[in-house]
Order: C-alpha cells, then structure tokens, then sequence
C-alpha cells in the first residue's frame, strides 16, 4: 500500500522514497567513465567545501583509472590517475603524517598487480613506492575491497583490506600503514580476521572510526561487523551478522552516515534489487549490536556496488551531506542527504502509525 509518498510492504517494512519520477532523483550526475565505474570516495576541501572532490575508480585491466571528479560531475584530466591494472575500490583518510607534515591520502587497490596504491589528495601524486603488496604468498586472493581507519588514541592509520577469494575464516587482512622514514608510505601486515560463508565473495569494507567497528559484505549472507582496532580485547571476535533477509542478490556497497555522536544510518547496497537497505547505526538499547533495518531507499542508480557519504557540507548543492553512489552506465550520482533523511524520518513516521 501507498502512504505519504512511500511503498509499504507489510512483514518486512520495505519503504521507498518516491518523487515524480518513482525514484529519488540526483542533483549531479557525472560524466561517464570510459570503462565501468566501480567504487567513489569524498574527499571533503577543509579551505573551501564547494571545491570538493569525489574520486571513482574505473575498473579496466589495461586502461584503469581513478577518476576525479569536481561537485559538478566534471572529469578533472589534469588530477585523474590513468595506467592502474583493474582498480577496485578507494578510500580516503585525512591528516596522515608523511615526510614530517600532514597530508590526506587516497588509497585504492590495484586488483591485478595485488596491491595498494597511495597518492595525495588533493594533488593525487604516488607516495608508495610504486605500490604496497598485500596478500603475499596467496597470489589467488587479489585485493579488491579497502577501508581506512585512523585509530584516535594514538592517529595510527590501519587499511583493511577485502580479497577476491578467501577461507572461512581470516578474510580479511589488516595493515599498518605509515611513514618508511624517507616520506613513502610503507604497509605491514597486523592480523587476518573475519568469517566467510563461501558464498561468492567479500568485497565491501566500511569502517566506522568514531565507534570503533569495521563492516564488511559477505555478498550472499549478510553484513558482518568486528572491532577496527586490532589490539583492543576479543578484536578478532565477530560482534554481529545483520541485513540477512531481504536482498534480492548480493550485498554490495556499506557506507556510515552520522546523525550525532553514536548515532546515524548504516547504507547497504541491495545491487540486484536497485534499493539501499537503511539499518540503525546505533544498536538497541543493551544490545549495542542489535542494528534495526529502517527501511529502503530506491534511488536512480542501477545495480549500484559501491557507494560513500559524508555529513559534512558541500554547499551549495548539498549543505547537509552527500551521499555518492556508482551506477551501471558508468556514472557516480550525487545525492543531497536532506532529501534521503526526509525519505527516512518519512518512514519513521509510517512506521510508527498504528
């Protein structure tokens, strides 16, 4: 049934945001890549946030790229990265110390030449050497899925990274990365953890540094959810598996959007059903692991595998957030979050309606 501008289903509250067109709509959509887009990341000006950036990978064997785009959906040819061997997906960190000053670094996976490649945002020039190999001595795990964690008791910068294969379980692995003392960022190894079921592949890796959580899509089971840091007691412990009912396919991209300290939305991509599953960031109260689905948003995109938010501003298109999120015509589609959390709080609404 029709309530309020959204679609209940009964028994498993599926929600879905309509406008005139059915679908919520974007406010930029972005030249296409030359290949398929794969994955974006936000990388937020601090000195002026309508000169943000947004950076998608364009995941081609021998024409790679990651691509940067302006706020207009525009290809900066001058800042994008060409030549990578099948990147994957990308992630963003601020403030990492390199060469005895603070810079904000891009990594990507660089799927097969298994490893990780580094570069300054916003200059986007190589700071690893030529390359950070991961999974060595298991050439058939190449990287695909990254997520960056700061750790704030000490700022040290961890990449946990996701593989095309895997064991049931140690999926993952985690690196330190930092400064090798001549201004090159160097990688090494601190643990392997996480469960598989077996079923396709993890590729998905979202952290959630201010609680402390790492999230990751087992595409055909659920979202799994662990401790980013890897020297706090029980780290290697799963603490929940949620979202397992309810996806028409694979579980894809995971984003964390805050509302307030300890609250907000986790954004999952239900690829195969054009939705994003909505859960609770926060658990329930005495089940800190307990995340509620909310309900879903249908959006323009297609087949939608990665996808990333912000709540910071980037006036004046989206002066409460932006979500971002890959599309199968080979565009990034940029979301005002406004419009998403009206969608939401609309749901809460119906929800709570006897």
């Amino acid at each position: 049934m029709k309530r309020g501008g959204l679609i209940i289903v009964p028994g498993w509250l599926v929600a879905v945001a309509l406008s005139a067109a059915g679908v919520i709509q974007p406010r930029v959509v972005t030249e296409p890549v030359a290949h398929d887009s794969e994955d974006p990341a936000i990388w937020v000006n601090p000195a002026d946030p309508a000169r943000s950036l947004i950076l998608g990978t364009d995941k081609h064997a021998v024409d790679g790229a990651l691509v940067v785009f302006d706020l207009e959906g525009k290809i900066l040819p001058d800042k994008t990265v060409r030549g990578l061997d099948r990147p994957n997906n990308v992630d963003i960190t601020t403030g990492f110390r390199l060469a005895g000053r603070r810079v904000d670094l891009a990594v990507v996976t660089e799927r097969n030449a298994g490893r990780l490649r580094a570069f300054t945002v916003p200059d986007m020039q190589p700071v690893d050497g030529g390359g950070l190999s991961v999974f060595e001595g298991d050439p058939e795990r190449l990287p695909m899925g990254i997520a960056l964690y700061t750790r704030p008791r000490d700022g040290a910068l961890f990449a946990i990274v996701s593989g095309r294969v895997g064991p049931p379980n140690g999926y993952l692995w985690q690196y330190r990365l930092e400064d090798d003392g001549h201004g090159v960022v160097r990688a090494t190894k601190v643990r392997a953890f996480g469960r598989f079921s077996g079923r396709k592949e993890i590729e998905s890796v979202a952290v959630d540094a201010e609680l402390g959580y790492v999230y990751c899509a087992d595409e055909q089971a659920g979202v799994r959810k662990y401790h980013a840091d890897p020297e706090v007691s029980g780290a290697d412990a799963e603490l929940a598996l949620f979202a397992t009912a309810g996806f028409a396919g694979d579980h894809e991209g995971i984003s964390v959007f805050p509302t307030g300290p300890g609250t907000g939305y986790l954004l999952v991509s239900n690829q195969d059903g054009d939705t994003f599953e909505v859960f609770t960031r926060e658990g329930m109260p005495g089940r800190p692991h307990d995340h509620r689905h909310v309900g879903s948003l249908q959006l323009s995109t297609r087949a939608s595998d990665g996808h990333e938010v912000t709540a910071q501003a980037t006036a004046p298109r989206f002066p409460g957030g932006l979500l971002v999120a890959m599309s199968h015509d080979r565009t990034f589609q940029f979301y005002a979050w406004a419009e998403l959390a009206a969608a939401l709080q609309e749901i809460r609404t119906a929800e709570a309606k006897p």
